[in-house]
This record gives C-alpha cells, structure tokens and sequence, in this order.
C-alpha cells in the first residue's frame, strides 16, 4: 500500500528516562502522513473483491448518505441499501450476498462482513494518526512519580507520589491520577479523568473524558443515630484492553478489589 508524503516536524529536547526533569519538555513530534488508497489495496487488505474500477482511489471516510469523491463508506443496514444508488463515495464496502436492483456508480468491495472490515480500516487509520509526546511544563509529576518512555503528560494534569505511567501513554489536560497508581503501557487518560489512589490499570487501556476510578461506593451502616460511614479500603483493578465511557465511575471495594476485565 502506498503512501505518497511523510513529512516529520518538530524535534526532541530532551529523552525523558522514568522522571522529568523540571523546566524540561520535550516537543511533540508531528507526523502528517497523506494517504491514499486503491480499490484493490483496501480489498487486499481486508479480503474482498472489487466490483468496478481497481484503481479507483479514496484517502477519507464517509458515510455512505453523506458520500463524497475521494471518500469510503460502507452498507451493512439493508434500511440504507437506497443510498448505495445515488452515494457520491468512490468506493463502497458491501457484504457478499447483497443483491442490487441497478448499476452503481461507485466502486464495491465485497466482503463477508462490512460492518467488520470497516472497524479493521477505522483501526488501521486511527493508528496512523500523530501521536503527542512530551511532558508539558504545567504539569505536577510527584518526585517519587515513574512516567515511561514516549508518554505525552498534557498541561495541568496531575500524578501523585509513588505512581507508575507506563510506555507511550497520553495523559491529557487536567488530568488526576492519585497516589500509588499503577498505570501500564500505551494507555489514555482523557481530560478531567479522575484515578483515585491504589488503582492498577493494565495495558492498552482508553478512560474516556470526565471518568472517575476508584472514588468510594455506597458503604453506610445504619445505626441508632443514623448511619456510620464503611471505610472503602479496597481498590480498582482495571485489566488489559479496556474502554471506560466519559463520565463513567468505577468504585472500589469495601475491601478487596472492584474488577474489570
């Protein structure tokens, strides 16, 4: 598959090895890639076959009601099949076994499942996209903080003592990971996340803006007078491959572990 520009800007001042130094950020480097794929690529890429023109070429995404030239959409509802007739797109994703009424204009890749082999080239374009490294001089990393290697710590987040970033993790703006955290590798911690102390989070794991880990649950035990408050000693235990919601909150245990896998 081709890829006609990759250009590189910016520059590193300084590796970051476990802990940043004060004063110090590293710039982001920005990586614009211009893309643009065949027919035939794209169908070799998620096995289909190509109905129409092999050469036909797209370097967006569109859906298929809003289709325009240089787009690729894709019909796997039959309560759209009406738009394939008229869709601007140049290329669309159908599944094998749909039978049309008329000729299309666009070029069709058939494939077993579209719904599916849309999602792997969505995949494969959000990996393609510039990854932010660097930590911003705004941002409060305790000594005792370890960040990993390739991390982006963004403007005004905050990483309490004792805690562990892993490898190429993205830590947005105001951002709060309390003490003792333990975050693995190439993790994303949008804005205005919350992870109380103690929280063990794995790899490959994405929690979505506004998000809080590891407040305490409902733990109130009635009493004569009214209700006395149940420490939450426990913790959250977030496993590998996981996507947490905006604005989703994870309690921890009365004792023991609150987990999500």
């Amino acid at each position: 598959m081709r890829n006609p520009g990759h250009r590189e800007y910016g520059k590193n001042t300084e590796a970051i090895n476990g802990q940043r130094k004060a004063g110090v950020c590293r710039e982001v480097i920005i990586i614009f890639r211009i893309m643009e794929f065949t027919a035939e690529q794209i169908a070799g890429v998620i096995g289909g076959k190509v109905e129409g023109d092999a050469n036909a070429s797209v370097f967006t995404f569109a859906k298929i009601e809003e289709g325009k030239k240089g787009a690729i959409s894709f019909l796997s509802n039959p309560k759209y099949t009406h738009y394939i007739y008229d869709t601007e797109s140049s290329i669309v994703i159908i599944n094998e076994d749909v039978k049309l009424e008329k000729p299309v204009k666009a070029t069709l890749i058939r494939v077993k499942n579209a719904y599916e082999s849309i999602a792997q080239l969505l995949q494969i374009y959000e990996a393609s996209k510039p990854k932010k490294t660097g930590i911003a001089p705004q941002a409060y990393i305790a000594e005792t903080a370890k960040i990993g290697k390739d991390c982006y710590v963004g403007p005004f987040a905050c990483i309490g003592e004792g805690s562990v970033i892993g490898d190429g993790c993205q830590i947005y703006p105001h951002a709060v990971i309390g003490d003792n955290v333990h975050i693995g590798n190439n993790c994303i911690i949008y804005p205005n996340t919350t992870i109380y102390q103690g929280v063990k989070i794995g790899n490959n794991v994405t929690l979505h803006a506004g998000s809080v880990i590891g407040a305490d649950g409902f733990g109130f035990a009635p009493n004569a007078d009214g209700y006395d408050k149940i420490p939450q000693i426990g913790i959250v235990t977030i496993e590998d491959n996981v996507e947490i919601g905006a604005n989703t909150c994870v309690d921890r245990s009365t004792m023991g572990t609150t987990l999500i896998k």
